[in-house]
């Protein structure tokens, strides 16, 4: 998740030290590269950058003594384009004279490059920020004015993102806004621009949120806003704010799980729309298409998703997938892979050592690596043949939301392509995870009294949902350190049944086709006194035989399986919540697990 910082100054001054603390300051949202650019009083621009840590790059390319009147700094969370030197941002022009940077993806971007290219202009990068710079270019060498020009670009560049740009014969930068946070602060004798307030608040509070289709104009005493579409003024008063630094990195959420929790529906559109655009997709695809065998490899929360894309391969494109849990890739499959196999192994790290480790096995039978991942730049993309990216941003929690979701709406969109089955409905998935958040949140603090003091308890699904109960128990063991065991609904007669007391709560998760199924595991529990609580379609059905409902959307099986994780994401976080514990940041566990 890139973030970018701008700011505007009366006088030259030392800028570079203000824009490394702005680094340090967005430096939370996850990055693998960073560059600073400032534009003297005489116009000349001072660019430096390269991939690597703040504090690495900084003190590589002294930014302590950088000066002028402006400056941009960016931190680069990579998407298009491997991280180095040559893709870090901010970018230049063609011809030097001007300077900018995003945050986001523009999802044209090869096409775009193309263009661009073919017109003259001088591409040094494959990477989308530069794409940005040369899109208002295009429109400055048609003789418009800067702002005419960001208007026209606004329309070219398709994705979400924010930009901001600096001209060297100007006193001034601008930035639009389309998708990616925006915040500016008004200071005394300066202006600044930044992806969020955290990196403006120890230098001012005085602050203007922007919006989507707006453009600003900032200078050293102002900042003047105007729409996109038409170029009118837009008049919106300044705001004080009083929120602490670690608030404002939360969003205004408690916490990070939360918060990440409430970023799903954003994420997911991010993926849809850069995979729409992706020849790596394509090239996934073809390797799948003519594999002998297809195995998808992961562990934890990103296993519990290879179980769920299986479902997805064999119910929309016909086609038989193996999910594997990494340790064991060896002792099921070592003997049986070869050249005419793939594997796509998924990570929200790429650094995960069993992940690694049954990668090194199958490289060394020839088997066609791909992967799905969080990290770019990380060990498991320079193994792969091909890898494509999940888009979630940094992850800060510990317990998997965002990634685990966009790992399955990844396989899901796989499965869709695989199957020639168009991909419109999945353009709807953000929408129906935000109402699946909002009737979650809902109807939670009535079933929460009925689960939160039990140690033990299960999670149960069948079909599309049995992944989903795998990973709403792991929640649920990760940051309440009750026992939940995930099995197959069908499966908890055969032994775990014997477990169930007058309220032991037993969780199902459904969808409207396996209703039948789960009324018969629900009765098993309910005859013996225990508490079923039922997450799935709104339908008489559940009502009339579960203790407690969450309803949720069915637009179709298959998204309605992911839609119900949310529900077990919040449960598990207010349940900790009321255990007293940091839902952020559970005993024992890791965020990246390097050992065996």
């Amino acid at each position: 998740m890139c973030g970018i910082f701008g700011i505007v100054t009366t006088n030259e001054q030392r800028l570079g030290p203000i824009l490394t603390e702005a680094g340090y300051r967005l430096s939370y949202r996850g990055y693998d590269s960073v560059g600073i650019a400032t534009i003297h009083a005489d116009g000349n621009i001072d660019l430096r950058k390269d991939a690597g840590k703040v504090s690495q790059v900084a003190e590589k390319y002294n930014f302590n003594e950088m000066v002028g009147t402006r400056g941009i700094l960016q931190l680069r969370w990579a998407t298009f384009g491997e991280p180095s030197l040559v893709n870090s941002q901010p970018h230049l022009d063609s011809e030097g004279l001007m300077v900018g940077a995003h945050n986001g993806n523009v999802v044209n971007n090869v096409e775009l490059r193309k263009q661009f290219m073919a017109e003259g202009m001088t591409v040094r990068s494959t990477n989308d920020g530069e794409s940005c710079v040369h899109a208002v270019e295009r429109y400055i060498r048609k003789g418009l004015s800067i702002l005419e020009a960001i208007r026209h670009a606004y329309d070219d560049l398709e994705g979400d993102y924010a930009f901001v740009i600096g001209l060297a014969k100007d006193d001034k930068i601008y930035a639009f806004k389309k998708g990616s946070g925006l915040v500016v602060g008004i200071g005394n004798d300066f202006a600044c621009i930044s992806s969020d307030l955290p990196s403006i608040l120890p230098l001012t509070r005085n602050i203007i949120f922007m919006n989507d289709g707006e453009i600003v104009e900032l200078s050293a005493k102002s900042a003047r806003l105007f729409r996109v579409i038409d170029g009118k003024p837009i008049d919106r008063p300044i705001e004080e704010v009083e929120d602490t630094m670690e608030a404002a990195q939360k969003g205004g959420f408690a916490h990070f799980m939360l918060k990440e929790i409430n970023e799903q529906p954003k994420v997911a559109e991010e993926l849809i729309h850069l995979w729409e655009n992706s020849t790596d997709v394509e090239q996934v695809l073809a390797a799948m298409q003519q594999a002998r065998s297809i195995y998808f490899i992961g562990c934890g929360t990103s296993y519990n998703a290879c179980v769920a894309g299986t479902v997805y391969f064999n119910r929309l494109a016909g086609r038989s997938v193996f999910p594997v849990a990494a340790p064991q890739f060896t002792a099921q499959y070592n003997n049986a892979i070869g050249p005419e196999d793939v594997g796509i192994f998924v990570s929200q790290s790429g650094e995960t050592k069993d992940v690694l480790n049954a990668v090194e096995i199958a490289r060394k039978r020839g088997m066609r690596i791909f992967s799905l991942v969080n990290v770019v730049g990380s060990t498991l993309t320079k193994l792969s043949e091909n890898w494509l990216p999940l888009t979630c941003g940094y992850e800060i929690s510990v317990p998997a939301t965002k990634t685990f979701t966009n790992q399955l709406v990844g396989f899901l969109y796989l499965a869709y392509r695989m199957g020639n089955i168009p991909t419109s409905p999945l353009l709807q998935i953000p929408q129906w995870m935000n109402e699946a958040i909002q009737s979650s949140q809902d109807q939670i603090p009535h079933i929460l009294p009925h689960i939160k003091d039990w140690n033990d308890l299960y999670c149960l699904g069948y079909g599309l949902t049995y992944p989903i109960a795998l990973e709403g128990a792991l929640k649920l063991k990760e940051i309440t350190y009750a026992h939940c065991e995930g099995m197959l609904s069908t499966e908890f007669k055969h032994g775990p049944l014997a477990a169930v007391t007058k309220g032991y709560p037993v969780i199902f998760t459904t969808t409207t086709a396996d209703i039948p199924v789960i009324i018969s595991g629900i009765n098993e529990v309910t005859c013996r006194g225990g508490c079923a609580i039922a997450i799935g379609p709104k339908d008489e059905r559940l009502d009339t035989n579960a203790n407690y409902v969450i309803s949720i959307s069915q637009p179709t099986p298959e998204i309605a399986s992911i839609l119900s994780v949310i529900p077990l994401q919040l449960l598990s976080y207010h349940m900790s919540l009321s255990r007293g514990y940091d839902p952020d940041f559970p005993r024992n566990l890791s965020k990246t697990l390097t050992v065996d």
